[in-house]
């Protein structure tokens, strides 16, 4: 019936359009390079394992922080985890060659600055280990903390469970691995205490389904971001068995995820529309209720939040320089972007600061960067965007995590097919 067709098309652009427009069909005009902070050719650096070449390809990266018994940071130390035979093997994106090379998880101290591979002990012999999101809990007085992590093994998707040191920090204990058929596509872990966890679910068709569907249902699923994606919440019992519950459904895409300081807010990336969601969360049941959308101007990977609950969110701008740097094709770079999300301020008499400004001058909103948030993403009415880093990909693409730590305001960017990691100061340093 034509009237059925042309309401799912006319439904298909309302909720898809800007985003397929913006980041698939025009190709945003970056700069090489711009970071807030500062001339980027000064202030940045990419840290690199110059030894191995192992620190590349890094999806995801995060704080452990080292707590004394009043909750004060003695130590900050960034975990990354990094899989440089992605090119190889990603079952989500493809292509699904060869599951063989090891991914790693490396350690970075923020404060003497030593990079370092985590070794992985009493890893089980013959499991595949191809890390992408993972969370940490922090260590309070020198206790263990749980890390569990997401691997996308040959067979099947799973989560493992390691246990950190903080007197021997350089070395993984696994614990267990967690399996469930809920496991489609993890993608990205926030946890809720030390044996309890968010878990983002980020696509319903994958590589592993038989071929040629699988690559064909999820490059549509990709791209045309129908709602088919969830965010669960997992709780580990002592047995090592799991507790599955649905927390919120119906995601297009859902991507990164993290949980503010207070435990009340999590946010979550909708990649193939270009939004973060803010969930409220009630701390008593993990029950999550939708507060608002905020629409950013590409499409988003992981949500970090920072010290002061920032939110810092690192991205991809344009979906088909992303597959061609996935494929490998000759020349091909993909960019990078990453902002920063802060809830407007509500004044004495409740309105929300700047928004009782003209829509006009709102509408201009993140004028520092080369190119504006504000030409893509359309004013939010909530909180305020700005830009913190981007680049074409000439100096670091394709962004995947963006870190800030308020202590130092030190900006740190992984990218999941780039090598090494981006380290920019607030202070020049290449002078």
């Amino acid at each position: 019936d034509c009237h059925v067709l042309t309401t799912l098309l006319a439904i298909y652009v309302y909720r898809s359009g800007r985003a397929v427009f913006h980041h698939v069909l025009t190709v945003p005009d970056l700069p090489k390079g711009y970071f807030a902070g500062g001339d980027y050719r000064d202030h940045c650096v990419v840290i690199k394992d110059e030894k191995d070449d192992h620190l590349n390809h890094c999806e995801h990266m995060l704080f452990w922080d080292h707590l004394d018994k009043e909750d004060h940071v003695i130590n900050r130390f960034i975990l990354l985890s990094c899989d440089p035979g992605r090119r190889e093997w990603n079952p989500i994106m493809g292509p699904m060659n060869d599951p063989d090379p090891f991914g790693y998880l490396w350690i970075y101290s923020t404060e003497t600055g030593p990079l370092s591979p985590i070794s992985l002990a009493n890893y089980p012999e013959g499991h595949d280990f191809h890390p992408l999101g993972f969370d940490v809990y922090p260590s309070k007085a020198g206790a263990l903390s749980n890390l569990f992590l997401v691997n996308h093994a040959r067979e099947n998707s799973t989560i493992e469970q390691f246990v950190l040191d903080p007197a021997q920090p350089t070395v993984a204990t696994h614990v267990r691995t967690l399996t469930s058929s809920y496991f489609v596509a993890p993608n990205s872990i926030a946890l809720t205490s030390p044996t309890s966890f968010y878990l983002t679910n980020e696509h319903l068709m994958t590589y592993r389904l038989p071929r040629p569907f699988g690559s064909i249902l999820s490059t549509i699923e990709t791209i045309s971001g129908p709602p088919l994606t969830w965010v669960a919440h997992v709780t580990v019992l002592p047995d090592g068995s799991i507790e599955h519950k649905f927390a919120a459904l119906g995601i297009a895409f859902a991507n990164g995820v993290a949980l503010s300081r207070d435990g009340l807010q999590l946010a979550v990336a909708s990649s193939s529309l270009a939004k973060v969601h803010f969930y409220s969360r009630d701390p008593s049941t993990n029950d999550l209720t939708l507060d608002r959308d905020v629409i950013v101007p590409f499409g988003p990977d992981n949500v970090m939040y920072d010290d002061d609950d920032t939110l810092i969110v690192a991205g991809h701008p344009h979906f088909p320089s992303l597959v061609a740097v996935v494929e490998s094709k000759s020349g091909a770079k993909a960019p990078s972007w990453a902002i920063s999300i802060r809830p407007v301020a509500a004044n004495e008499d409740g309105e929300l600061e700047g928004w009782k400004n003209s829509r006009s001058k709102k509408a201009g909103y993140d004028s520092r960067a080369p190119l504006s948030a504000s030409v893509i993403a359309p004013a939010s009415s909530t909180d305020e965007i700005e830009t913190i880093f981007q680049s074409d990909g000439s100096v670091y693409g394709p962004a995947s995590t963006g870190l800030i730590d308020s202590r130092t305001g030190i900006f740190y960017l992984t990218g999941m097919y780039e090598d090494g990691v981006l380290v920019c100061h607030p202070e020049p340093r290449n002078i």
